[in-house]
């Protein structure tokens, strides 16, 4: 059986958590205050989630990366070897901005009202810095281009919601596409993380924010 693990329990990492829960997938989920901060979650979500350290939710073999941008780095680079398993890329290159900083009221910032600030990449896409700060993974893209908000229910009006995928590497993506349809979602592949990727991904992707939902 694929072990699932969740590395982030804010807003992305705990909706994902009650999505599979509701479709009685196990997964570990983890965040750095440790397991005992996970409690209320996990009386919620019931006994398919478990809360785990960090290091025990990096090691199942799908492993989803539910963390702000700011954050990779330092969190990442202390992980052991992936040895070839699976990580789903959840993240977007923004920066959440405090509301009394200079940022939040920047009219040169077209999402200062949202409460966030795009990070500027040059020419690169996210998941290429991303695939560098996980050597040895296999990367696919998801869980990011929705609001988090609705990702906790797959199944709304009637239908499937659509999430969106991409990655490089077939096997890997069959493995998350899997999960997805599993979780009750009508996943769509948008190819490789370069050209899905940049398609899906916040805050200026055009597929971005865009909640499509597959009739019955």
């Amino acid at each position: 059986m694929t072990t699932i693990g969740i590395i982030g329990s804010g807003a992305l990492g705990s909706n994902v958590a009650r999505a599979l829960a509701k479709a009685g997938i196990r997964a570990t989920i983890s965040n750095s205050r440790g397991p005992t901060s996970l409690s209320a979650l996990i009386e919620e979500t019931g006994p398919t989630i478990t809360a785990g350290t960090v290091e025990e939710a990096a090691s199942a073999d799908v492993v989803l990366i539910a963390l702000r941008w700011v954050d990779l780095k330092q969190v990442l680079s202390k992980l052991p070897a992936w040895n070839n398993r699976i990580i789903i890329d959840g993240t977007n290159p923004v920066e959440f901005l405090d509301s009394q900083s200079p940022d939040a009221n920047d009219s040169a910032n077209p999402l200062a009202a949202y409460g966030i600030k795009a990070i500027d990449l040059g020419n690169q896409y996210s998941s290429a810095l991303v695939q560098d700060l996980v050597p040895g993974a296999r990367v696919v893209k998801a869980f990011n281009h929705l609001g988090v908000e609705v990702l906790a229910e797959p199944q709304a009006s009637g239908g499937q919601r659509v999430q969106f995928y991409s990655g490089d590497d077939s096997a890997a993506k069959g493995e998350v596409r899997k999960i997805l349809e599993t979780a009750g979602y009508f996943p769509v592949d948008l190819g490789t993380l370069e050209v899905g990727g940049r398609l899906a991904s916040l805050p200026f992707g055009p597929l971005a924010a865009i909640n499509f939902i597959k009739i019955q």
